[in-house]
């Protein structure tokens, strides 16, 4: 691979890792906010419906995280 790839690969990793950022933040306050929630709303749809989206926010963390991680296999060949 030559350097104009290798440099727009690392390019593009550092914008999904920036995203990557965004997302965790967002997870990070969506558990919060479930975590302050009252207790006797804890059996609620919307309680149901906030851990649904942390852990698909979780699942998006980590898918992020393995584009950058092959991204970094790819231009370490």
């Amino acid at each position: 691979m030559n350097k104009a790839r290798r440099e727009k690969l690392r390019a593009i990793n550092d914008t999904i890792q920036n995203c990557m950022d965004d997302v965790e933040f967002l997870r990070d306050a969506e558990q919060e906010a479930m975590d302050n929630m009252p207790e006797n709303m804890w059996d609620s749809e919307r309680y149901e419906a906030m851990e649904n989206a942390v852990g698909y926010l979780e699942d998006a963390c980590t898918a992020l995280d393995e584009a950058i991680q092959q991204i970094d296999n790819a231009i370490a060949q």
